[in-house]
């Protein structure tokens, strides 16, 4: 029963990347086709992967335009209720942290993605690599059975029958059919290089993909945690935590832009790639492979012949005809010669395996087996593999966007801090009516004197001048500025209340040592 064949496709974004402008390093334009050993090519390779360096640039040169319009340009503070109005900022950070939050899981769908697609091409590679072991050890055990055991049998067959001349006869045309096979075996194509080459290719791919996969996870919980202490510091007003995300959001956005560039590069090269892959395989297997061996394994198309087949076929025929010249021998000549039919089995032992590993070979050189894993390490690395790319260059650049931002915010939320600070320290320590002012200049030999005569004078001066009787209610309770001196921290003290509600008596009548 036939089977459908399976065929490439590039997908449509392989062709976007490809038409992206090459230059060099000197603006020239150079061809897009996949040509990784030259120089032209790799230079621009390296112009598309400084686009992240342009955008640190852009983002630097913009922190650094914001910086120095909030250190000329501050807005003024409302004098009224001394406190600056941060909705904006409260905005502004939880916006970015969003945006760096949705990048986030952008990031780890495309970390995902491009891990699998790597590793749908190394599974290919790998399996592909046993196909063509298995190729390499049936070719060489065919041919050592052949050349040593055969030979070996046949030889002493030759001195067995060297009084029988039609026994002979049938000896030297079994030899014929020996170098018959021996010759179209060697034909077979030399694969060892191919598999070493395959396996080199599927192990520094798997190196560098293990490593890729977990910078990206780490760069990726950096964000999160990034995130998370911007919220707590911005929450507990801690200068010293501002600092130190302000270092880390700037190594976060060093990143972010180094990791656009080289996403970009990396999409690009392996678009050119998958754009067209079978001219650039041909071109560097022809050292030895022929071409119609690789467009018959690459395409697998019924109208392509299979180049082995006659190869295969006289090899089949030979062993075949060779079992019938023993099945001879063993019928008539073991009873004139006893001797020979130890070789004679020996013989036929050797056909019998060594057909038995052609079939296997057969199957094994059809072209249907290798082209699926080929197919597959295409798919792999051009559908996953390049568009878990894309979503990664997606998270880098909104993340590197939102990370700016976050900077603009840390250096808002630190000038709003300075100006509460500065709003603290422009207090009048000596002025009665601050609360804080017995906390921060309070001696207690000075202050209990002081209170003492004070108090005595105003008792003094509240019995002379015969105040209106309380009531109740005050009598109980203590009144409201004894409750606000003794909520700041300090006693109940009468020279540091203001004077409503106190009775006080005039002027004149206040401080016992001023004189009348």
């Amino acid at each position: 029963m036939a089977t459908a064949r399976l065929d490439y496709v590039a997908p449509w974004w392989t062709y976007w990347l490809h038409n992206f402008p090459h230059f060099n390093f000197f603006f020239q334009t150079v061809d897009s086709t996949f040509k990784p050993e030259e120089a032209s090519y790799q230079q621009s390779l390296i112009i598309l992967a400084c686009v992240g360096a342009v955008g640190l640039g852009v983002s630097l040169l913009v922190l650094a335009v914001y910086l120095v319009c909030l250190c000329c340009c501050r807005r003024d503070i409302d004098e009224d209720t001394k406190r600056p109005d941060t909705c904006c900022v409260t905005w502004v950070a939880v916006i970015t942290g969003l945006i760096i939050c949705s990048a986030v899981g952008v990031g780890f769908y495309g970390n995902s993605e491009t891990n699998d697609g790597v590793y749908q091409m190394n599974y290919s590679l790998y399996n592909a690599n046993r196909t063509l072991g298995n190729i390499n050890n049936l070719v060489a055990g065919s041919l050592g059975n052949v050349e040593t055991g055969l030979k070996q049998h046949l030889e002493r067959l030759d001195e067995i029958f060297s009084t029988r001349p039609d026994y002979l006869q049938a000896l030297r045309f079994m030899q014929l059919m020996v170098n018959n096979v021996i010759r179209e075996l060697t034909v077979l194509p030399d694969i060892n290089k191919t598999n070493f080459d395959l396996t080199a290719i599927a192990d520094q791919t798997a190196f560098i993909e293990y490593y890729r996969w977990l910078i990206y996870l780490l760069l990726l919980i950096l964000d999160l945690v990034i995130c998370l202490a911007m919220c707590l510091g911005m929450a507990k007003h801690s200068q010293y935590l501002l600092i130190t995300i302000m270092g880390f959001v700037i190594l976060s956005l060093i990143l972010s832009w180094a990791s656009l560039g080289v996403d970009t590069a990396t999409a690009v090269g392996i678009s050119d790639f998958c754009v067209s892959p079978d001219k650039f395989i041909v071109n560097h297997t022809k050292d030895f492979l022929s071409a119609d061996v690789a467009h018959y394994y690459l395409f697998c198309s019924p109208n392509l012949p299979n180049p082995f087949q006659q190869s295969l076929t006289t090899c089949q025929r030979s062993l075949t005809t060779m079992q019938i010249q023993i099945q001879g021998l063993l019928q008539f000549s073991v009873r004139v010669f006893p001797t020979a039919e130890r070789d004679l089995l020996g013989i036929q032992r050797l056909l019998n395996s060594t057909e038995f590993s052609l079939h296997k070979l057969t199957a094994l050189l059809d072209c249907r087996g290798l082209h699926k894993d080929y197919l597959d390490a295409l798919m792999g690395v051009c559908y996953d593999g390049v568009e878990g790319l894309l979503y990664l260059s997606l998270f880098s650049l909104l993340a590197a966007c939102a990370l700016s931002a976050m900077l603009c915010v840390i250096f808002r939320v630190w000038t709003l801090m300075g100006s509460r600070e500065k709003e603290y320290d422009d207090i009048d320590e000596e002025d009665p009516f601050n609360p804080q002012a017995h906390r921060i200049s309070y001696n207690p030999r000075r202050s209990n004197t002081h209170s003492f005569c004070s108090y005595t004078t105003s008792l003094g001066s509240q019995a002379s001048l015969h105040p209106p009787p309380q009531s109740t209610s005050s009598v109980t309770s203590p009144p409201e500025y004894m409750n606000q001196s003794m909520l700041f921290g300090g006693t109940p003290r009468y020279e540091n209340v203001p004077l409503i509600g106190r009775g006080s008596p005039p002027p004149s009548l206040r401080d016992p040592f001023k004189a009348p």
